[in-house]
């Protein structure tokens, strides 16, 4: 981490880039937020750990509105986002500098929690230069450890690769943590019966208290104006009233992804009432995949995303297509 700090410094007093976008120290040991720093004393609260799981492209949107290059810290996963953006001309190239980050996997707090890990203090062996492969956990109730790899996020379980596809440097290095299958989960739910999707659907979206943090953190989720922010045609209203029914503002958002979700896992990582809502983003993917061929959104700046790039041997709209 001090190498990325010296360098942020350097490039911040030769006027390179007039501010740096990362992350600081939260008030608990894993709860990092992202952050801007402009001058050589605010980086007494940089951080880069294992907990700074916020994806910081999105971040840019606003940034590149601003005067001077705006270094930002990007993960590999996160560059697939930025170039999401680019393409969408969303953000700037030209007013980034971009620091690949090294990742060995971001971890998720209730995965420790759900272990039966309370009263945390402090976490050792989540700095990212730090080889080990086990969480040491300083708790109320004495000394507790648990695998790094069982606190990772999910979306490290099905992790795209260690490869930046954008950056201007990259400092520290990535690792392989790749060891699940991207759509098993949904391959369970396609298996269900109608009836038993709807409850399963049901059942996860009546947790929902529309926070909008989902739709928030999202790097797709990029106009200005939300609809749902609106007072005409009263879509407020509509989506605070507590019912199911309402409550398909979730599917209408995976439907406004679709094609352009890069599947950065943040929708469910925010989610305060631990809703697993990138499922509906990869179902969508799947189905991508199995009907045009297979795409990665953020991978590549040239082809058009497979839903505005139309080919005559497209599925036609309202026709079930043969699957391979």
């Amino acid at each position: 981490m001090q190498e990325l700090i010296n360098r942020a410094k350097e490039l911040l007093a030769d006027g390179t880039v007039a501010r740096v976008l990362g992350w600081k120290a939260g008030d608990l040991p894993y709860n990092p937020e992202p952050a801007y720093f402009e001058k050589e004393e605010d980086f007494a609260d940089f951080v880069y750990n294992g907990f700074c799981g916020a994806n910081l492209s999105k971040y840019m949107i606003e940034a590149s509105k601003l005067e001077g290059k705006t270094l930002v810290c990007l993960k590999p996963c996160d560059t697939y986002s930025f170039q999401e953006l680019m393409k969408e001309h969303r953000v700037d190239r030209d007013k980034a500098y971009i620091i690949g980050v090294g990742c060995k996997g971001k971890l998720d707090i209730e995965k420790i929690r759900a272990m039966g890990i309370k009263g945390i203090k402090s976490i050792s062996g989540a700095e990212i230069e730090d080889e080990a492969e086990t969480l040491t956990i300083d708790t109320i109730y004495g000394e507790k450890s648990c695998a790094y790899k069982d606190a990772m996020l999910e979306r490290c379980h099905v992790c795209k690769g260690k490869d930046h596809m954008i950056f201007d440097e990259i400092i520290g290095e990535s690792k392989d943590t790749k060891d699940a299958d991207r759509f098993a989960e949904v391959e369970k739910i396609e298996a269900m019966s109608p009836e038993d999707k709807f409850a399963f659907f049901q059942k996860e979206l009546s947790k929902c208290i529309r926070c909008n943090a989902c739709r928030n953190v999202c790097p797709a989720c990029s106009c200005r104006k939300c609809v749902f922010d609106s007072n005409k045609f009263d879509s407020s209203q509509k989506a605070n009233v507590d019912s199911f029914e309402e409550k398909m503002f979730h599917i209408i958002r995976a439907f406004h992804v679709a094609g352009r979700c890069t599947d950065c896992g943040e929708c469910s990582r925010v989610c305060p009432q631990g809703i697993r809502l990138h499922l509906f983003n990869r179902k969508f993917i799947k189905d991508i995949n199995e009907l045009y061929g297979e795409y990665q959104a953020g991978a590549d700046l040239e082809p058009r995303t497979p839903l505005t790039n139309y080919d005559v041997e497209d599925a036609e709209p309202g026709i079930v297509a043969e699957r391979g």
